[in-house]
This record gives C-alpha cells, structure tokens and sequence, in this order.
C-alpha cells in the first residue's frame, strides 16, 4: 500500500507538466529550455507552441530573450475577467527563414479566400473562435515564399471572437517574390464567421514587407468593432492599412469590415512602383477604404505613400459607405492626397464619405490626380463631403481633379465642396489646379466657384503654415492664418459615421486640443488653437 500511494503521489505532481497549466498562473518560455519542464522561471519551456498549446485563461507567457524558429498556432481563449497573454518583451524573435511555408489551418480549409494555402509564424483562431488573448513585445521577421501558391504572413487572425489585442510588436520582411501574382501579408485580420471577429491592433511597427497584390495590413471580411491605432507601417510595397468588405471572406451579409477607428497611425513610404502585382505603378494607398463601412480615419500621418487614403470599392455595385476622414495630416504623396469612388467605370464606388478637417499639402509629386480626386460612381447625391480642409498644392498646382463626366446615376456636382482653404506653391491659381466634371478645367479660382457652385465660402489664400522647411514640415498654422476659426461645424452625424465622438469633427485635433473651441468656432485644417 505504502508503494501505492507513493505512485500516486508522484502522479500529482506530474500532471502539470503533461496535461495542462494551471490557470491565472505565470510561464515562460526560453531558448535554453524544455517542453518537458514546468514552464516556471527556472525550468522554463523551449517553444512557444508548447505554451500556446497548454495554458488556458488567466495564464501570463514572458518568452525571453532569443530566436524562436516557429510558426504557432493560437487556439486558446481566456476570458474577459481572465485573458491569456504572450509577452515577447521586446526581446523575443520568430524568425520565418526556416520555416516552412504555408498551410492554412484546419478550421479554415472550408473558405475559399484563405484555402488552402495561407499561413502566419503567428496563427490565431479556432473552429470555435478566439477570444480575450493579447500578443505583445515580439518581432516576427523573414517569413518568404516564391510560389504564388502560398500566402506567408507575420499575423494571421481567422474566424471569429474578440477581445484579441496585437500590441507593440514588430513585423518585417514578409515577403513574396512570386511576380504579379504573389500575395503576402504583414498582419492579416480575416472575419470569416457570421459571428464578428473583434480586435486591437496598436503600437506595432511593420516594415519591409513585399505583399505583391495583397495588403501589408488588412482587415477583410465580418471584422466588426475593431481598433488600429498608434502604428508606425513603413517600406512596403503595397496598400499599408486596408479596411476591405466584398471579397467573399465572410457569408453573405457578413462580408464588410464594419464600426472601425483607424486612428493616430503613421505610414510612409508605401509605392507599388517596384511591386509586378501592382503593375509597376504609383497605386499603393497608404490608407484605403475598400468596400469598408461605417469606420472613421482620424489623426493619421501619411506621407510619401502612392495615394494617402482613398475610399472606394473595387467590386462593381458595391460602395464604401458611410466613411468619415477627419483631422489627418496627408503630404507629398507621389499621385494624389485623397480620393474617393472607383477607379474605373466597371467598379464599385462610395457613398456618404466625409473628408473634413484635414490638412493636405504637396502631394501629386509624380503624377496623377491632385491633392483631393473624385473618381467614378461617386456623386453630390450619393452624399460625399469635402469640407473644411487645407489644400496647398505643390509644383503640379492641383487642387481637385473631378475626372468622371456627369452621368444619370450621378450628375454634377460630383461632390459637396466648402469651408475649405486653397493656396499652392505658384501662390495662386494657374491653369488645371482645378479640372471638374471632366468637363471643366477653370482658368481661375472664382471662374470655378461660379461655375461649379462649390466652395462659396472658401477663400483662396496662403494658410501661414508655422515651418515648411523643417523635416517634417510643421503644418500647424500661425495665430493670424486665415484658416483660424474660419471652418463650418454645420454637418450632423447623419452627414456620414461619427464614431466614438458625438461630432462628425471628432473631439480632438491632430494634435490632440479639442476640435471645437469654447466659442463653438472650428479652424480650417486638422490643427485647432
């Protein structure tokens, strides 16, 4: 008996190191340990995939210093009171250059977008779906592929759930060299259920990705209710952040991603002229709306990206819908500021955008379509603002190009204009800074104004922008600008998707002092006094 009960003794003890990790508990995992260990500080675990395998909800994971050459798989939930947290510390690396590549999860293998080849070094979801797990502090790098067949990405979140938050982690070097039909991404959240898939992606940095015709960052499908915010995404070859609905991610109905905040994100460096996917052209967004509804852009700085936001729908039939841009800041992009509708008349468009509040500055530095474009299936009556902003054209002196002839489904006006304020380098207007309705192309600023109706009380004048020889440029305006106090806070939130704020202005500026003053006076631009 005494030999019985030693047996079992023994037994006890050894249940946590095979079956399971206590939850509310803390683990780590090292390059010097062992998946046989107990995952404690001293007698750590080796792989992050034995980690994500066992703990359950409550459980801490510090992976310490070192490179992991894995790709894992994340299919525990915590719960709500009780998340499961990996913590990379900053230290932890997932290196992809020995890893194979690619193979879509089990539970995904039925959807036809992500079948039968996609996969991340990280890997959240479940037949089940995920929720309440953060990832922060990692560096996932150097996942590649040369086979147009498979789709590598840094992160990948499938299915369903919520409360998953990617923080302050770096990605880089994901990448396909396949040509014009390779496909990759930097950070891949797909909603693929009826039920949303819900989460937050903040502070982290992704770089040096090669994503071909696909996105560096993208939220495709039924992702509902999710935050992108504070993240630096720089040299990439293709669109940086993607909000995306109509691809067939989702069932039908649940196919768009919906009630979004993309806020406080930098993206620069963003051109698709090297990318074969994209055709060797200055096509790459650094912000993009396509076919996304009800999702507000706010406080970002974009800069030397192809196109620095744009909202359309690259499916025919379809719309952007209800997409508020406001108080970000947009210079020297390579073809055109901002844009909205389709690029072509065999695609879908937008409806209800509201661009407000923004400040735009030297952007057509190659070619293309100005500092604000309006493009196909995207008229005044399908409810498109544009409002309150500072324009101030570079050498190629656009202000607005309104390419697309009125049509029975949209006449003229092509869009809502006023309250914004219009200067250029040439210090006033010269020759094609406006061309309107593809049918206009106006010799003056007030030749315009009467012509088209639009912008009755938006002045032609130089903003007084605080420094524009500095690096950044310093768009904030001086105290006499014209731009003080000069803007309109007349639109509802009917007007278009107000978000968070109870203003379709939002609560605060770029810089973040609130939007409208104690006098209930609102500046021209993205930066209030």
């Amino acid at each position: 008996m005494a030999r019985l009960a030693a047996l079992c003794f023994a037994f006890v003890i050894f249940v946590p190191h095979w079956l399971g990790a206590q939850p509310g508990a803390t683990f780590y995992v090292s390059p010097s340990g062992n998946d046989r260990n107990s995952g404690s500080a001293s007698s750590p675990w080796r792989t992050i995939q034995h980690a994500a395998s066992t703990v359950t909800a409550g459980a801490t994971v510090y992976v310490e210093a070192g490179t992991y050459r894995e790709s894992v798989s994340f299919a525990n939930s915590g719960t709500s009171s009780e998340p499961i947290v990996f913590n990379g510390q900053g230290v932890a690396n997932v290196d992809g250059a020995s890893v194979a590549c690619c193979t879509t999860p089990g539970f995904e293998t039925g959807n036809n977008f992500l079948c039968c080849n996609t996969q991340g070094l990280f890997t959240i979801g479940s037949a089940a779906g995920v929720s309440y797990l953060t990832i922060e502090g990692f560096t996932l790098k150097n996942y590649k592929t040369s086979n147009k067949n498979y789709v590598p990405a840094g992160i990948l979140i499938a299915g369903s759930g919520s409360g998953i938050n990617i923080l302050n982690n770096t990605v880089k070097n994901i990448r396909t060299s396949a040509g014009k039909n390779g496909n990759a991404y930097g950070i891949g959240v797909f909603g693929t259920s009826t039920t949303p898939l819900s989460v937050t992606v903040s502070g982290n940095t992704v770089t040096g990705c090669l994503t071909g015709e696909s996105e560096t960052t993208t939220y495709n499908g039924n992702v509902q209710n999710f935050v992108v915010s504070n993240n630096i995404i720089h040299d990439n070859d293709n669109i940086g952040i993607d909000a995306i609905g109509f691809e067939g991610v989702g069932p039908t109905g649940y196919d768009r991603a919906s009630y979004g905040e993309i806020s406080g994100n930098t993206v620069y460096n963003i051109s698709a002229i090297k990318n074969p996917g994209e055709g060797y052209e200055y096509d790459a967004d650094g912000l993009y709306c396509d076919g996304c509804q009800y999702v507000v852009f706010e406080r970002n700085t974009v800069y030397r990206c192809d196109i620095a936001m744009e909202a359309a729908s690259e499916n025919f039939g379809d719309d952007s819908s209800y997409v508020t841009i406001r108080n970000n800041v947009f210079y020297d992009s390579n073809t055109v500021g901002v844009t909205f509708g389709g690029y072509s008349n065999n695609v879908g468009g937008s409806d209800h955008v509201v661009v407000v509040n923004n400040t735009f500055y030297n952007n057509n530095t190659k070619n293309g379509g100005g500092e604000f474009q309006i493009q196909f299936h995207s008229g005044s009556s399908s409810g498109n603002i544009f409002e309150n902003n500072i324009v101030y054209a570079g050498k190629q002196n656009v202000w607005i190009y309104s390419f697309v002839k009125a049509t029975s489904e949209y006449p003229a006006p092509p869009a809502t204009l006023n309250w914004n304020l219009y200067y250029s380098k040439a210090g006033y207007l010269q020759g094609t800074s406006i061309d309107w309705a593809g049918k206009y192309n106006y010799k003056s600023y007030a030749a315009y104004q009467s012509g088209s109706g639009e912008d009755a009380d938006s002045p032609n004048a130089n903003p007084l922008f605080d420094d524009l020889s500095s690096t950044p440029p310093n768009l904030d305006v001086a105290s006499n600008s014209p731009a003080i106090n000069a803007g309109s806070t007349s639109l509802t939130c009917s007007a278009g998707y107000c978000g968070n704020s109870s203003s379709i202005y939002g609560d605060t500026d770029y810089a973040g002092n609130p939007r409208i003053n104690s006098n209930g006076q609102i500046n021209i631009g993205a930066y209030e006094q």
